[in-house]
């Protein structure tokens, strides 16, 4: 059990590394939350994407994605295009007062919103090969650290979703949408000039 327990804490440390780190993905997750729209469906399909992608991973069916080259490339110019379009969007609610308020309504734009910027991403496969080969190391114990992972990408999207309404006060300034909207704006555009200049390498 000592064993387990340490297979599953190396893959929630891990699993928490790869996730935390400022995106496109968490940038539309904190923002949802901010607005406490869809939040709870919002949470579900990251978490339950990150969970489907680790689970894989670890199975080693990564490795045959890596193993298509195509793949990635379709991926990579997909993912930049909806990034550039998320981004012009953000970019234009932070430069018109009008476009700051978002109406509540059905949660559908928001849960494809979340898949997209989870499915289209080509660096979560190579978070997924890399899970998987990590988890290897391990042996037996590979699935504890599968479990650490999806444990860890649970809590995270949890407290980011739900805890961005702390952040309320703050945002009950229009002037604060701005400046959120313009560095979603800036994340989402910079994470797609980055993944169209990888084609190049």
């Amino acid at each position: 059990m000592g064993q387990f327990m340490l297979a599953v804490a190396t893959g929630f440390g891990t699993g928490l590394s790869l996730i935390v780190a400022i995106g496109a993905q968490n940038a539309f997750v904190l923002r949802q939350g901010i607005h406490r729209h869809a939040v709870p469906v919002v949470v579900a399909v990251c978490a339950g994407s990150d969970a489907v992608l680790i689970t894989l991973g670890v199975a080693g069916v990564g490795a045959v994605v890596g193993a298509w080259p195509g793949a990635t490339t379709v991926l990579t110019l997909v993912g930049a295009a909806f990034l550039l379009g998320y981004g012009a969007l953000a970019a234009r609610r932070a430069l018109r007062p009008s476009a700051l308020v978002v109406a509540g309504g059905s949660a559908r734009p928001a849960v494809l919103t979340a898949m997209a910027l989870t499915w289209l991403n080509p660096h979560v496969y190579v978070d997924v090969l890399l899970l998987g080969s990590l988890a290897s190391a391990h042996g037996s114990l590979r699935w504890g650290f599968a479990l650490g992972a999806v444990a860890a990408s649970v809590c995270w999207f949890s407290a980011l979703g739900f805890g961005a309404r702390l952040l309320t006060g703050f945002f009950a300034r229009p002037s604060s949408w701005k400046v959120l909207d313009a560095l979603v704006a800036a994340t989402m555009t910079g994470f797609a000039v980055v993944m169209l200049l990888s084609l190049t390498r």
